[in-house]
């Protein structure tokens, strides 16, 4: 969000955040129609890893800043507001520094390849999401010496062709055991082709198939129960979460830098709504954060989630209206914003997720 809240925060004023904002408003922004509609570039990976942005969660020990909750959060706003195709690829690969760490303390992930994601060496793509759709649709895992194997067909991957690894979400279907792991991109990682995608276009998100991968153990990041899995997925999905506010604070800037009277009242109406929302978010997910994760108040996350959906819809309805026929052109953000707010409302969606905003749309 921009910085002309009313009450700035201590992450605000870090200077890492300061340095994102800068290269989110010289280089991402200007570049976001091009990003869109030629991919996100590999030198992009580049200029994310000399701002420190692929181990910012990292420990100091590894070169990285243990930023913070908030912080991390607000970054995620800047990034995802600036360009929603880079975030979508970054999003991926900036949570599992962090989660890394975490295997790490539990006496997992001890492998060179965690050692450089830590360092911030490679970007990672992530393949987690399949194991919702366990048993119709799954990657298989089986236990070998040492190790395990994976096989199967993961259904989203962004970031394909500028990542050198994967984190894995696979399932043993004997035991019902989900384990996670990092597996380098190789000859037997396949993609099956670009998802021909009308929103996020330009992240790059193909198909790929694991042929037979052996996994070594300490490449395991976890391993839990089915439920327990699906306890933690509930606390992954159930929230709006950073770039749910980062697009809308982009799309407010648009209404109000707009000549049209009536567009900058939708935006003065609309800001405190969004503040609203956002405060009730991030108030609930630390609170749930606090309980252990899983249920905790899950209806009013969800109601939260979908009324966050609601708003990104509404304003970036408001901004195609204001700008007429000409928002429809690829060359207006008006039609980018729309289509990524279509792409938010689907992100990450569970039966539950899916079920609230339903219920919203039937009040």
């Amino acid at each position: 969000m921009a910085t002309d809240r009313a009450t700035v925060t201590a992450a605000d004023a870090h200077s890492f955040v300061g340095r994102v904002r800068d290269y989110a408003e010289s280089v991402l922004r200007p570049q976001a129609l091009r990003t869109d509609r030629d991919g996100v570039p590999r030198s992009r990976i580049g200029e994310l890893a000399e701002l420190g942005l692929l181990n910012h969660l990292a420990p100091i020990e590894f070169g990285g800043l243990a930023i913070d909750r908030e912080t991390d959060r607000l970054v995620h706003e800047i990034v995802s507001g600036a360009c929603f195709n880079t975030w979508l690829v970054w999003a991926q690969h900036a949570p599992l520094a962090g989660r890394i760490t975490e295997a790490r303390a539990a006496g997992l992930a001890s492998s060179e390849l965690a050692e450089r994601v830590l360092r911030g060496e490679l970007l990672l793509g992530a393949g987690v999401s399949d194991v919702r759709r366990y048993p119709d649709r799954y990657i298989a895992a089986r236990r070998a010496p040492g190790g395990w194997i994976f096989t199967g067909t993961i259904s989203w991957v962004s970031g394909w062709g500028l990542n050198a690894a994967l984190a894995v979400a696979a399932v043993d279907p004997s035991t019902e055991t989900v384990v996670t792991a990092l597996i380098p991109v190789d000859e037997r990682t396949h993609s099956d082709g670009p998802l021909a995608l009308a929103a996020v276009a330009g992240s790059r998100t193909e198909r790929v198939r694991l042929d037979e991968v052996f996994v070594p153990d300490q490449q395991v990041l976890s391993a839990h129960s089915l439920a327990h899995a699906r306890l933690l997925d509930i606390g992954l999905a159930s929230d709006a979460r950073g770039h749910h506010f980062g697009l809308a604070e982009t799309v407010l800037r648009e209404l109000e830098a707009t000549a049209d009277l009536q567009a900058r009242h939708v935006a003065a109406v609309w800001r405190p709504r969004v503040a609203a929302i956002r405060s009730r978010a991030y108030a609930l997910a630390d609170e749930a954060r606090a309980h252990g994760g899983g249920p905790h108040r899950l209806d009013e996350r969800l109601a939260t989630k979908a009324a966050s959906g609601e708003a990104l819809s509404t304003l970036t309805r408001a901004l195609l209206i204001a700008r007429s026929g000409r928002g429809l052109g690829n060359d207006d953000t008006a039609q980018l914003h729309a289509r990524s707010a279509l792409f938010v409302l689907v992100q990450g969606q569970t039966t539950d997720v899916r079920r609230a905003q339903l219920a919203e749309l039937a009040r």
